[in-house]
């Protein structure tokens, strides 16, 4: 068969199946977990790899999350498709449960999707006709929430990370992946996809400020007031924001997490969590060590200590154009208007995926199908098929371009590839910037 069959066949599989795919979409929408306890939603992608396509599958990658592979004999490349298992926290959206927690990030989409695709090329048949294994890996953790629970994680010695994709790569669940891809949903407007999105990355912050208690009414001399001193500390930050390049697009939005104990008490122990975002690598470590020091100076000004504990954030993600191209491509071949497709785009949220593209060629469309901006009271399913199934049979097809005809796509690709970190350079990176000052 030829490569535009090996596609047709994919299409007839997923149409036929568009269901169950569908189905498993809004099964996981209704059940929204947190990152690292996505323990109903693993269960929910196993099943589905196991019972409807017959696959093994290996469960609890990282805390939570599983991988199938298939193809596993073949020598050709290793394309991995990805899936992300975690809810947000949206407590004022419509389908928000008891405790906040919603799909308000479209996770249960791209997991769908990743199912989809995964369907479409086990049930065709194809992939005897492709050169390369393909991996499906259903990754928890994305959301870069719920700190103090990833903290007890990690000092119980369960993870290493707080974001899922940085602590695959840690375990070795990247080593013998060559390309990855996967698509996020987004309100494209007017049009109905968007390829090659820029994003900022982070380091991520938790602030100690650390004063004297002291009666608030009748000796507020005697104390240490540590509010003043986060107040102080915000209001450095502002100070700098015209000192950040704008090609930067630099980030701070801290939240107060702790502000004190009761009125009549002057706040001793005031704490705050925030993420430094900048569009490149070297923009993140410049602001984050500036805001470090306009931070330590809120707490001089007032007398109170101040301790900062940096968190590796996620890096910024990278374009591939090539991928971004075969991913285009197969979208026009579905009927999608060339013109209803934006090609590039400007997030200044991050993607722990943004970690994947300096490791390897990636690909990370966002589709639309959704209205209403994410993690907001206003997103909302609006088009199932194009949320759901499109993205599915475009990925499932663009694997059939990458590994079609002894593979020649994708080595094409990784012959010109040089990743920007090797493994060992990025893990190094993370841990510079897990530490305390």
């Amino acid at each position: 068969m030829n490569k535009q069959q090996l596609k047709d066949l994919i299409i007839k599989s997923i149409d036929e199946n568009r269901d169950k795919i569908i189905e498993v979409g809004r099964g996981i929408y209704h059940t929204p977990e947190y990152g690292y306890k996505e323990y109903k939603t693993t269960e929910a992608v196993a099943n589905f790899m196991k019972e409807e396509l017959g696959l093994e599958v290996e469960k609890n990658i990282a805390v939570t999350g599983c991988k199938a592979v298939v193809n596993e004999n073949k020598k050709g490349p290793h394309i991995s498709i990805l899936g992300e298992l975690d809810g947000i926290s949206c407590k004022e959206h419509k389908d928000a449960n008891e405790i906040g927690a919603s799909h308000t990030c479209g996770h249960n989409i791209q997991i769908a999707g990743m199912l989809g695709a995964a369907l479409g090329l086990v049930k065709s048949g194809v992939l005897d006709s492709l050169d390369g294994k393909v991996s499906f890996m259903a990754t928890p953790a994305e959301e870069f929430i719920e700190l103090e629970y990833r903290e007890q994680l990690k000092k119980k010695g369960e993870i290493t990370y707080f974001g899922g994709k940085q602590e695959l790569v840690k375990r070795g669940y990247f080593d013998d992946v060559d390309m990855s891809m996967m698509f996020h949903s987004s309100d494209c407007g007017d049009s109905k996809a968007l390829v090659g999105p820029e994003s900022n990355g982070f380091i991520g912050k938790k602030v100690q400020f650390i004063g004297k208690e002291s009666h608030a009414g009748s000796a507020p001399h005697e104390g240490i007031n540590a509010l003043n001193a986060a107040m102080l500390a915000i209001n450095n930050v502002n100070a700098l924001r015209e000192t950040f390049k704008e090609s930067e697009r630099v980030r701070f939005h801290p939240i107060l997490t702790k502000a004190g104990d009761i009125v009549n008490v002057v706040p001793a122990d005031v704490q705050m969590e925030s993420y430094v975002r900048a569009r490149t690598i070297n923009g993140m470590i410049d602001a984050s060590e500036r805001i470090n020091r306009a931070l330590i100076a809120g707490g001089t000004a007032v007398g109170a200590e101040v301790k900062i504990t940096e968190i590796p954030g996620y890096l910024p993600i990278l374009r591939y154009r090539s991928m971004d191209n075969l991913f285009s491509n197969n979208l026009v071949e579905l009927g999608i208007p060339s013109n209803e497709i934006i090609d590039g785009g400007d997030f200044t949220g991050s993607f722990d995926f943004g970690d994947i593209s300096h490791l390897m060629p990636t690909l990370h469309p966002m589709v639309g199908g959704v209205k209403g901006a994410l993690h907001t009271r206003d997103f909302e399913i609006v088009d199932e098929e194009l949320a759901y199934i499109v993205p599915a049979k475009s990925m499932a097809m663009t694997v059939v371009d990458l590994l079609f005809d002894g593979a020649k796509e994708a080595n094409e690709i990784l012959a010109d590839f040089k990743p920007v970190m090797t493994k060992e350079e990025y893990l190094d990176f993370l841990n510079k910037y897990d530490k305390t000052i």
